[in-house]
């Protein structure tokens, strides 16, 4: 499994990945909008996309919009290897810190996340929906 930037040629694939995860999915025209601004990283295996992390960046600040994992490939470590390299990309481009939102019942991402050095900051009261539930919001600092 590699880690690379995302590409055009990955959206068709990061778009389907989308659709298996989440209940509002990007689109692939959501996604090219985003090619060449922030981070965004896509795992490949034997040259297929994967899984995703997306990240938009104001300033030095860093905005996780998802972390995606095929289903069919879940539990391999590809979404712990995307978090590790999106924190090593952020801090290279001198962000000071990295933020996310994730459902407040997915005990797996959220264990993912502490993980990975990210704290738990607060509770966004019905921020998702379909279903309706709250998030939790996680920030990591990125000290140099």
């Amino acid at each position: 499994m590699t880690v690379v930037p995302m590409e055009e040629r990955h959206l068709a694939a990061l778009a389907a990945i989308e659709r298996a995860c989440f209940s509002t999915p990007w689109r692939e025209d959501m996604l090219r909008q985003e090619l060449g601004k922030g981070i965004f990283l896509v795992a490949e295996q034997g040259g297929e996309a994967v899984g995703y992390v997306g990240c938009q960046t104001v300033l030095d600040e860093g905005y996780v919009t998802n972390v995606a994992v095929s289903p069919a490939c879940r539990r391999h470590g590809i979404g712990r290897a995307l978090v590790e390299a999106l924190i090593r990309q952020a801090k290279r481009t001198g962000l000071a810190f990295v933020t996310l939102e994730v459902r407040a019942s997915n005990a797996s991402a959220i264990a993912l996340y502490e993980s990975a050095g990210f704290c738990r900051a607060g509770v966004r009261r019905h921020f998702y929906t379909a279903p309706a539930e709250d998030a939790v919001l996680m920030t990591r600092y990125l000290e140099e």
